[in-house]
């Protein structure tokens, strides 16, 4: 019965240490599953925020502005705040405190324009210096927009709306307290929510538009057009948007071909 006694008790003491080992093992296990679904979670928490992030940035890209109008009111703060202009900005002593007037030739449409250089002295002044230095020569036209928002935006070298002269500026100068963007308005295009982030892309506005401030406030107007509309109307815009869109390239290409102030 001795022998019979102590090889139970060996067997039991097995059996004891077989279960603990078992019981580590699945803490092990669980442990393991639990912290490869955490690593999992937070992978995929990066992957979305940098995604996101990516398609902040190429979808609000410079010189973009908001394309939908909304009845969501939304606060106004001070225009320019919290920003800082970057490169070689032209000074704004350049618009002289007094009106310009010119031509902005798209295609062989000339639009009689005037600018305001005393409402939007920065604004005007980096216009003056890239309209005298040539860089429009031969810049498209890259944006038509005819879904109740009605703009043709242009200066940009690249032609996809993330490109500029090299600098960018602000503050948002002669905004409308109305948001309302009349026909012929000529206007700064720049990046949502970014006051400083204004460069060579500019629209005009070829039917009355109204465009809602965003958190930066409303958009630079730095004059109108006082000739050519019905034409630009005519012969660019009344085409629409390529492959029918609403937002997008203009079925008709446009180039800048001539940009004169004095």
């Amino acid at each position: 019965m001795a022998s019979n006694n102590k090889q139970d008790r060996e067997a039991r003491a097995r059996l004891r240490a077989y279960q603990a080992r078992q019981s580590v093992h699945q803490h092990r296990t669980r442990r393991r599953i639990r912290d490869n679904v955490i690593a999992s979670v937070a992978l995929a928490a990066v992957l979305v925020l940098a995604t996101g992030a990516q398609l902040f940035f190429f979808n609000g890209g410079p010189g973009t502005p908001e394309a939908v109008p909304t009845d969501t009111a939304t606060p106004t703060p001070t225009p320019g705040a919290g920003g800082q202009n970057t490169g070689d900005v032209p000074s704004s002593d350049l618009a002289a405190n007094r009106s310009w007037t010119g031509t902005l030739t798209l295609n062989d449409v000339p639009l009689g324009i005037e600018l305001d250089g005393a409402a939007a002295p920065q604004g005007v002044s980096s216009t003056i210096s890239l309209a005298q230095n040539g860089f429009y020569n031969g810049v498209s036209c890259h944006r038509l927009t005819n879904g109740g928002f009605f703009v043709l935006q242009c200066g940009d070298p690249v032609g996809d709306g993330t490109g500029g002269p090299g600098y960018s500026y602000g503050p948002i100068e002669n905004a409308p307290a109305d948001n309302l963007y009349p026909a012929g308005t000529i206007a700064m295009a720049r990046q949502g929510g970014s006051a400083y982030s204004m460069g060579s892309q500019f629209f005009v506005v070829y039917d009355d538009t109204t465009i809602p401030s965003d958190a930066a406030g409303g958009y630079t107007i730095l004059g109108k057009v006082t000739s050519g509309l019905d034409q630009l109307k005519t012969q660019i815009t009344d085409a629409g948007v390529q492959e029918g869109a609403r937002d997008g390239k203009p079925a008709v290409p446009v180039t800048i071909t001539g940009f004169t102030l004095q």
